[in-house]
């Protein structure tokens, strides 16, 4: 640009009032150096911008044309202004979160839930995924956040904080009988095993715990969803192991049993993560903050 801002300013008010007094009026300025400023700008430019008449000015051609562009540059301006207002009041924003399906309504919802009421101009966009796809979401900037599963080694992902999310095997009543005693990893595999198809750090993390007692453990179901992990177990298909605050209720009604291991199932962790080096928005420090505090 080589014209001063300010200049095009002066120009603008100029022009509406058509007079230099009046504008230097609006403007809180001397009129000499609103005339000034005309004579820089139409310097700049190279072109006359207004007429001088006994009583005013008007504008030239070339004027009318630049006033155009110039009027549509301030009313850009006025309205990323207004915009940047809003956002910083949380009268309009985004707040992009990625979640295991698992996570969500236990960890997730509960949160979501008091900023909704909180902030409720903010527009939520929620998607649910597997941690290797939210972790690459993270780091293109389409998501905000996102809950995964840990650990993450990855240098461009920065773990705010986690929580420990303990896990248990459950059973549909028809096999109360396994739940009387604790049941090493080779009585436990005597019945049908119910897993998230492979591919899910949620089925590597099972298969890690049978593996590190000496044992390799064969899905007999292979299901893409906790929800038909339940629903398979209460219906006596066989052993499914699930996150305890997923099916707390079921266990408490007696749909579901809890059978007790020898060696009981590690907690799994899940952190909050975002990308490393990069300023969130105002909504997603808004969540942030709630979240840690």
């Amino acid at each position: 640009m080589i014209a001063n801002t300010e200049w095009y300013r002066i120009f603008l008010h100029a022009a509406d009032s058509s007079n230099l007094t009046k504008a230097a009026q609006s403007l809180h300025m001397t009129q000499p150096s609103v005339s000034y400023a005309i004579k820089q700008l139409e310097k700049a430019l190279g072109v006359s911008l207004f007429d001088r008449l006994s009583k005013g000015v008007r504008l030239t051609q070339e004027g009318q044309a630049l006033y155009q562009h110039v009027r549509q540059a301030f009313e850009e301006l006025e309205s990323a202004e207004s915009r940047m207002k809003k956002l910083k009041q949380f009268r309009e924003g985004h707040l992009r979160i990625g979640a295991n399906g698992a996570i969500v309504k236990d960890f997730l919802l509960p949160l979501l839930d008091q900023f909704h009421f909180r902030y409720s101009d903010i527009h939520i966009k929620l998607s649910q995924g597997q941690t290797s796809l939210i972790l690459e979401r993270l780091k293109r900037g389409s998501l905000d956040l996102g809950y995964v599963y840990l650990p993450v080694s990855d240098e461009k992902i920065e773990i705010v904080t986690s929580y420990a999310l303990p896990y248990c095997v459950v059973v549909g009543r028809n096999f109360a009988d396994w739940s009387l005693e604790p049941l090493t990893t080779e009585r436990l595999m005597e019945l049908p095993l119910l897993m998230l198809s492979p591919g899910s750090t949620t089925r590597s993390f099972i298969e890690g715990w049978f593996r590190s007692q000496g044992v390799e453990a064969e899905a007999d179901f292979e299901l893409n969803s906790l929800e038909m992990l339940t629903e398979f177990a209460e219906r006596g298909y066989g052993a499914a192991f699930m996150p305890r605050d997923f099916v707390t209720s079921r266990i408490l009604s007696g749909s579901l049993m809890e059978l007790r291991t020898v060696v009981p199932l590690p907690d799994r962790h899940i952190g909050i993560a975002v990308r490393k080096h990069s300023s969130p928005s105002l909504a997603a420090g808004a969540f942030l903050e709630m979240l840690l505090n």
